[in-house]
């Protein structure tokens, strides 16, 4: 099969698209012919090498978290899905295979693709929507009538947060660039800060939740920006976001988290059902074939990413 193999840690010309063995499934995985995959910036920091603490060195390495396709065949101890299946996933951080033809997927990882949606729609779900559920619901524990801040609301983990914190009740302050408010509106953002014109961090009003979905301000600097008992949720597992993680947790009053990602197929199902209803929807920047992926991974890299990039898969 083909599939794009990164054999070094490096720029993006290290991503090379080459045949490979297609891969052999466990008893409690699917073989999924891979019909689209999406960039996502934890991509290309693996690539760079930037979490080889996680990662390791051992190569050669198929990149690629989300997916979108069609199951070719059933592991053993697999009840919920059968050869012909359409499906979505999120792999496993530490694992990828993604961008290839075909994939192994653990069946706890998977649910049946939103009907509405097409391949690369839907292959960029996963990753992006789990990690703004799984940020405000269980680290940030919203309620509804809550005010949330979004930073990086146009990126793509922030397009799916504004609509899944509007879903679930709150009244949503998105931070994007004066180019993208009209997008973050139309996701339903309550009040916009246009960042290149207001820092949010030094402004009076404040919030139950800060979600900075890009990373891009600690704990710090956004303590002043909280309310009493907010709550503070980055996407980067920093050194400072570790010791503030459990330093807040030892005290009353506002706390730092951070959120790893967990692939589950009830999360997904839960995802599905809001896309089938109308609820939530991606947001596509540009489309690339799997073979073009060097110029996605150079695109993602320049963090002006509106929603998600998609990668189509064809064979």
């Amino acid at each position: 099969m083909k599939a794009v193999v990164i054999r070094q840690y490096g720029s993006p010309e290290v991503l090379q698209y080459e045949d490979v063995e297609p891969p052999k499934i466990k008893p409690n995985q699917l073989l999924v012919k891979v019909r689209a995959t999406c960039v996502n910036p934890v991509d290309w920091k693996i690539r760079k090498g930037m979490l080889r603490l996680i990662t390791g060195n051992k190569f050669p390495m198929i990149l690629g978290f989300d997916l979108s396709g069609d199951v070719v065949e059933v592991g053993s101890q697999v009840t919920h899905f059968k050869p012909g299946d359409f499906i979505y996933a999120s792999l496993n951080p530490t694992a990828g295979g993604a961008y290839a033809e075909f994939a192994a997927v653990p069946e706890k990882n998977a649910a049946p693709k939103p009907t509405n949606m097409s391949y690369e729609e839907a292959a960029s779900v996963p990753v992006a929507a789990l990690t703004a559920l799984q940020a405000l619901r269980d680290k940030g524990n919203i309620q509804s009538g809550q005010s949330v801040l979004i930073n990086g609301a146009s990126g793509g983990v922030g397009t799916f947060a504004v609509q899944i914190a509007k879903i679930l009740g709150a009244q949503v302050t998105a931070v994007c660039s004066t180019k993208n408010i009209d997008l973050v509106k139309s996701l339903g953002a309550d009040r916009i800060i246009d960042y290149t014109q207001q820092d949010f961090t030094q402004e009076s009003q404040q919030y139950d939740i800060i979600f900075d979905s890009v990373a891009k301000q600690s704990f710090s600097r956004c303590k002043q920006t909280l309310k009493p008992n907010g709550i503070y949720v980055t996407t980067l597992p920093t050194l400072e976001s570790f010791v503030q993680n459990i330093l807040t947790a030892l005290i009353p009053g506002k706390k730092a988290k951070f959120l790893f990602e967990t692939p589950n197929t009830q999360d997904l199902v839960f995802l599905r059902e809001l896309i089938e209803a109308g609820k939530i929807h991606s947001v596509i920047d540009r489309s690339y074939p799997l073979q073009e992926l060097t110029g996605a991974h150079a695109y993602s890299e320049t963090e002006r990413t509106v929603g998600k990039i998609a990668i189509s898969v064809v064979s």
